[in-house]
């Protein structure tokens, strides 16, 4: 924590000291003056700028003022002349006014307008269209003339634009005439200035101007009226403003710099330098002084600290030396005086303090054993100058020895003397600690490798089959399978024996193990030095080449363990005979590591073996692998549709032998498959039995089948029953008929199709059981493919299923073979004195129907009739009676 705020502590150390605290006073008011000092050499700087530029638009505000009103004076001596001479003519008009146009005024030109009517006007000459203007009928100057009339007094509008071209301002003088009655208006006379001139004879255009001006007040209405002349921001600026008058108004002049105020002024780094200059002068003695004063009190500080710092040292060192029982020797190699302390003494045993220490006593003390070895390594340190080092024995009495280490140094004084100074210590107990140590490390090193020895038994036991002494799965998998730096497998035979089991459960545990045994014999018998057999399971074995081997080899060797294993094996008076079941797959030479692959190919192919009906061998090979890929699909496919709910009940009908009345239909399975259309049983019922999901594909068929009977209900058709198959699987399932809860569905309309080929006979409670509850639901039972399978006639009156329905097989026959008739025949004979009604499958031509209604048959169904479909199709079936036109 103390490192964490060293930096914070060093700054508020700074800022403490006295020095720095003046220094910064100092510094405050030094920046606090010339800020302000600053401040207002700014507002003098501005206050100069503003009285110039104040002092420089007044003589030009002057000059416009005065233009101005000479022009309008110029104006009204006309207008007086009018008043006498009312009747005045153009010629007479010309002569006057000529008098007032010229350089010495900015007027461009004068009308003179009896009446509010232009009929005079001067110079005429690019005037000419004015005349006979009606200010009461034009309405651009009509407001501006009458307002003239009616103040009575000049009006000054613009700046306008001409008709010939150019600004102007208009005055408009009113003109009233003395008659008998008084005064009358004559008319009135209007002047145009010419805006350059006036401009430029006021002092507003020169481009030296060191003004930037703008006026606003047009029509001479002051500070409201519009910017006229310059640019608006002006006005926005903090600009020197100023009124100019008018006769009717004002207009309002602002001025600014042309290079806009500036905000420093130009004596500002001149008055910077001086107040720097200034506090320098008082801040640098004073933290001079301050800093010398506190060099001072430092040392002193520094001084006083080493004393105590000296004087604890030399406690602790004393402390030390007594806590740990060191002593302390120094030798003056030129006189050869030693001086040993009282601690020195003890360890020699010599309590007497006045006895003198010489060399010969040191030695003396010494153990013979240790003498030569302590007594050289102390000649050399004097000879090199160097340090010194030993540990020895010293003999305090007859019967006490100890252990003890010296280590010193040679020093040289200021004068040149030369001591030998060092220290010694009793390490008796470090060097006995250090015995046992050793004693104790070679102690763990026997141990450890004792310890070693059984790890690599207990290793070799967990890569080995305890029982016959071969490799296991383990060191199959780590040595050879996943050990890319071992051997290279080029073959795997998967070996599994035949009736194993069998010998195990009749003969015991010990006479497999015997089994065991000797086919693990067999095995290693008939390999090669470099291919390894091991054990992977109870009686599973694999045989791992390593060398190059082809099909041939494989086979003959496949073989003669075949034939090795079928010789019979004597074991406690027994001869228990079985036999191996071989997969073999090849690695391909193209891929480097395939190990994993080749168990995986070598067990199919063992499946295969077994499959064709054990006691052979099986290569894995293109054929099998596309198989078992096409199944892998399929079975991914299968999961996928149960999924997407892709599986969906197709109905073929059912009908009365007698009527042809439909009097049920049966739910077959039908895969809605996204790429092959649409698929029968026979193309994934297999492959579902595997994955065992055959009772998800019944459930699914099963519920949509009692969703379309009520949409069948809804559209007044009439299915009296409804047949659905179910598997073996699902008959053992305990949870059979809690599945079926929820399910809405008329007592005796549902009725569950077995296959012949569930072993009736066989009293599963289960099944019993089952059947026992799904009548209680009001779920009837039929016996499906009935003749191929070997239900008896026990296993029908334990079953007691309402509907027998004949296999294919018995039924296509009958039309051409009277005995194939009569098999028929008797079933139906049978099935009806049990009260079973016979259904028969199969019926293929209207023959069939007919020989079948006529030996008694209750139920027909076949493809005559109808083939399978969908509900849709179902009920537009039913509706059209199509059935009726094939009978």
């Amino acid at each position: 924590m103390s490192k964490k705020f060293k930096p914070n502590s060093k700054a508020g150390h700074l800022l403490s000291r006295p020095s720095v605290i003046a220094g910064v006073i100092a510094l405050a008011v030094t920046v606090a003056t010339g800020v302000f000092a600053e401040y207002q050499n700014r507002i003098v700087h501005r206050q100069s700028e503003m009285a110039k530029v104040s002092e420089q638009l007044g003589l030009v505000r002057a000059k416009l003022e005065g233009n101005i009103t000479s022009n309008i004076h110029l104006v009204r001596g006309l207008v007086s002349v009018i008043a006498v001479h009312p009747d005045m003519d153009q010629a007479h008009f010309s002569k006057v006014a000529a008098g007032l146009l010229g350089k010495h005024s900015q007027l461009r030109n004068i009308a003179g307008a009896p009446d509010l009517v232009v009929s005079l006007m001067y110079p005429m000459e690019g005037n000419r269209q004015a005349i006979g203007l009606d200010y009461r009928k034009n309405e651009v100057q009509r407001d501006a003339a009458l307002r003239a009339v009616a103040s009575e007094q000049m009006v000054l509008a613009g700046p306008v634009n001409l008709l010939q071209g150019g600004q102007g301002f208009i005055g408009r003088f009113p003109v009233f005439i003395e008659d008998d009655g008084g005064r009358k208006l004559w008319g009135l006379v209007s002047a145009v200035i010419d805006t350059e001139r006036l401009y430029a004879a006021s002092g507003l255009t020169p481009s030296d101007l060191p003004l930037r001006i703008a006026i606003r007040g047009r029509d001479a209405t002051g500070e409201k009226g519009e910017v006229f002349f310059g640019e608006a921001e002006i006005f926005t600026d903090n600009p020197v403003i100023s009124q100019v008058s008018l006769p009717s108004g004002s207009w309002q002049i602002a001025a600014t710099p042309a290079n806009g105020w500036t905000s420093t002024p130009e004596n500002a780094w001149q008055l910077r330098f001086l107040i720097l200059l200034a506090g320098l002068l008082v801040i640098l003695p004073i933290f001079i002084a301050g800093h010398l004063n506190e060099l001072r009190q430092t040392h002193m500080q520094e001084i006083n600290r080493r004393q105590r710092q000296l004087h604890r040292l030399s406690q602790r060192h004393k402390l030390a030396l007594e806590t740990s029982r060191i002593g302390v020797w120094e030798i003056d190699l030129d006189t050869w005086e030693i001086s040993w302390d009282t601690r020195m003494r003890e360890l020699f045993g010599l309590n007497d303090e006045t006895i003198p220490i010489t060399k010969e006593t040191w030695m003396h003390w010494l153990h013979p054993e240790d003498l030569l070895q302590a007594s050289q390594k102390f000649e050399t340190a004097i000879a090199t100058n160097g340090s010194y080092h030993s540990d020895f024995r010293i003999c305090t009495s007859e019967t006490t020895t100890r252990w003890v280490r010296s280590i010193g140094a040679v020093h040289t004084g200021n004068d040149g003397s030369r001591f030998l100074v060092g220290v010694i210590w009793d390490v008796s107990a470090d060097v006995e600690l250090n015995a046992n140590l050793l004693a104790a490390k070679q102690n763990a090193e026997l141990r450890n490798h004792e310890l070693e020895e059984a790890r690599a038994q207990m290793e070799r036991n967990s890569l080995h089959d305890s029982l016959t002494g071969l490799p296991n799965r383990r060191f199959l998998d780590e040595k050879l399978i996943d050990n890319p730096s071992g051997h290279s497998v080029s073959a795997l035979l998967h070996i599994d024996l035949d009736r194993f089991k069998q010998i195990n459960d009749t003969l015991g545990h010990a006479a497999g193990d015997a089994m065991l045994i000797h086919a693990a014999s067999v095995l290693t018998a008939s390999t090669r030095a470099d291919d390894y057999v091991a054990r992977i399971g109870g009686d599973e074995f694999i045989i791992a080449t390593t060398s190059a081997v082809n099909e041939q080899q494989l086979a003959s060797l496949a073989g003669r363990i075949i034939a090795k294993m079928r010789e019979p094996v004597p074991y406690e008076g027994h001869e228990c005979r079985f036999g191996v079941s071989i997969g073999i797959a090849m690695a391909d030479a193209d891929k480097a590591s395939c190990g994993k692959r080749l168990l995986i190919d070598a067990d199919i192919a063992l499946y295969r073996a077994k499959s064709n009906g054990r006691n052979r061998y099986e290569f894995f090979n293109a054929s099998l692998k596309a198989e078992i890929t096409r199944t892998k699909r399929i079975a991914d496919d299968i999961l996928n549709g149960l999924d997407r709910n892709e599986f969906i009940p197709y109905f073929q009908p059912q009908f009365d032998a007698k009527t042809l009345d439909i009097v049920g239909v049966e739910a077959l399975a039908r895969w809605i498959h996204p790429s092959e259309g649409v698929l029968a049983p026979d193309a994934f019922l297999k492959t579902a039995g595997e994955l065992n999901v055959v009772p998800q594909i019944d459930r699914a068929i099963l519920e949509q089948t009692l969703w379309h009977s009520t949409h069948w209900k809804a559209a007044g058709i009439l299915i009296p029953k409804m047949s659905v198959n179910v598997s073996a699987g699902r008959l053992y399932d305990d949870d059979l008929i809690e599945s079926l809860n929820g399910l809405a569905f008329d007592r005796g309309s549902l009725s569950f199709e077995l296959l012949e080929s569930i072993f009736l006979d066989d009293n599963n409670e289960t099944i019993v059981a089952n059947i026992a509850r799904l009548k209680a639901l009001g779920i009837d039972v039929e016996i499906d493919d009935f003749g191929t399978g070997y239900a008896s006639i026990v296993s029908l009156l334990q079953v007691k299923p309402a509907r027998l329905k004949i296999d294919r097989q018995l039924i296509a026959p009958v039309v051409e073979s009277q005995s194939q008739r009569n098999l028929v025949a008797s079933i139906i004979d049978i099935g009806q004195s049990l009260g079973i009604k016979v259904v028969a499958e199969g019926i293929e031509t209207m023959k069939h129907a007919t020989i079948l209604r006529d030996i008694g048959c209750d139920t027909l169904q076949g493809y005559a009739l109808a083939r399978p479909m969908t509900s849709q199709e179902l009920m537009s079936f039913v509706r059209d009676e199509r059935w009726r036109d094939v009978a």
